[in-house]
């Protein structure tokens, strides 16, 4: 029997008993439901599941077996590597599962593996209430909060994966296991940066605080002439930023569309008002911006400020790294490898981390990168397939020229599949081998690998 015909034969037998969706390549929704945020991927799995429910997870996680193919999990879909899909094995898709609960008293919030940022804020900003989330309102909760989770709040309130009080997970066994400080400690130690290595997220429980509903925050834009001027004052500014304070600063493209060349601070404020408003006056008061667009707004709407810069289908390349430090040099072959750039889309992004997220134990969690500086982006997008070579190629010779100014660790969200040595071990540092342990304890055949993989230890 043809493996066409083996996962058509398994896909019908359990059909009635799965609440979901099971989409195979002839199915009408199989094109689009393979589609993932980044238009450069295209991979085309045997079988779609669509799961409704942590039992239709189970259930996928049991055919997957079945049928000896390797899974693919995706949350948001957001992953720019392109892990949340996989040719010829099986996508197990929680798109569907969209459930939240919130509890405003005991300040906590329970969502399901396919919810994403926009989606969580819409219901905890109902009760000025939010948890640390990303920068772009449509990426999953998943699979931010299990590599790491940099966002607006990571200054007073940590990274996401540090508001995150339990979750439940589908092991590579089928096995439905919540884990926590109190239920299998070691398990939720290697989720909280371990990525989607150890089983599938079906429901994440956070702790919340109180935020908003009005923030201050916002872009400021300076002609790309005063580009070095701009991250000279952003290096100095970023010495001393309160908690409450997030600053991040790109090299990018006019919002307008226009294409010209910019340098430009986005920033927010979590704290009092009157704070705020002291906090943004040098911001405000430094050069002579394009656009000031600093100001009081809903923190729902901060969060999906940047969305429609990533458009869902657009072709995405990106490389990361950490800087030792934001130096002159670094500063100078930062703008020399913008002005080269081939895409109107383009960016370099430099993401500040200080604050409370810098005052956790590197040991605490799986995610060991605790010291306060920069994460380095490349972030090429295009729509033209065309342009594809061009702008890789742009890409990767921008991280090249950083190179000199590189810290040792790497952030894993960004962590992309053409990275020579061994970046995941890399990017975990001196927790990769008790990760290794773990994942050789709940995943021992390296079932659950379509992500930034973690070897079991032998």
């Amino acid at each position: 029997m043809s493996s066409i015909a083996l996962v058509d034969n398994a896909a019908t037998a359990m059909a009635q008993a799965f609440e979901g969706q099971l989409l195979r390549p002839a199915d009408p929704d199989y094109e689009m439901a393979r589609r993932v945020h980044n238009g450069l991927i295209d991979k085309r799995p045997a079988l779609i599941a669509r799961c409704r429910s942590a039992a239709d997870v189970v259930a996928a996680v049991t055919l997957t077996h079945k049928l000896g193919l390797v899974p693919a999990v995706r949350g948001g879909g957001h992953n720019v590597a392109g892990r949340a899909t996989i040719d010829g094995g099986v996508m197990i898709d929680l798109s569907l599962m969209k459930g939240i609960e919130i509890d405003a008293e005991r300040r906590t919030v329970c969502a399901e593996g396919g919810v994403t940022w926009g989606e969580l804020n819409d219901v905890t900003q109902r009760h000025a209430l939010a948890v640390t989330g990303g920068v772009v309102s449509t990426t999953g909760i998943a699979g931010l909060t299990l590599g790491g989770g940099l966002g607006w709040l990571m200054g007073k309130h940590g990274l996401a994966l540090d508001n995150l009080r339990a979750v439940t997970l589908v092991t590579a066994d089928g096995k439905l296991l919540r884990a926590s400080a109190e239920e299998e400690p070691d398990l939720f130690w290697a989720v909280r940066g371990g990525g989607g290595n150890f089983g599938v997220a079906v429901r994440l429980e956070y702790a919340l605080h109180p935020i908003g509903p009005i923030v201050v925050g916002g872009p400021i834009v300076h002609p790309i002439e005063r580009a070095r001027e701009m991250l000279h004052f952003f290096r100095e500014h970023t010495g001393d930023l309160s908690d409450e304070h997030t600053l991040f600063a790109a090299l990018t493209h006019a919002p307008d569309g226009s294409g010209v060349d910019v340098a430009a601070l986005v920033t927010c404020h979590c704290g009092a008002p009157a704070d705020a408003e002291e906090a943004m006056r040098p911001l405000k008061s430094f050069g002579a911006p394009l656009l000031d667009a600093v100001g009081p707004l809903p923190y729902a709407q901060l969060n999906s400020m940047l969305d429609a810069n990533y458009p869902k289908g657009a072709l995405n390349y990106w490389k990361s790294n950490f800087l030792a430090e934001l130096s002159d040099a670094a500063i100078d072959t930062m703008a020399d490898c913008f002005a080269r750039c081939p895409t109107p889309m383009g960016q370099l992004l430099l993401e500040h981390i200080h604050g409370a997220a810098t005052r956790v134990d590197p040991a605490a969690t799986a995610f060991p990168h605790r010291k306060a500086g920069y994460n380095f982006l490349v972030l090429a997008q295009w729509t033209d397939p065309a342009d594809t070579q061009r702008c890789i190629a742009w890409a990767r010779e921008t991280y090249q020229s950083m190179k000199p100014f590189f810290a040792a660790g790497r952030y894993v969200n960004y962590l992309d599949d053409d990275e020579a040595g061994d970046p995941v071990a890399d990017a975990y540092g001196p927790n990769y081998r008790r990760l290794q342990q773990i994942k050789a304890k709940y995943d021992p055949g390296n079932f659950f690998r379509m992500n930034q993989n973690i070897r079991p230890l032998a």
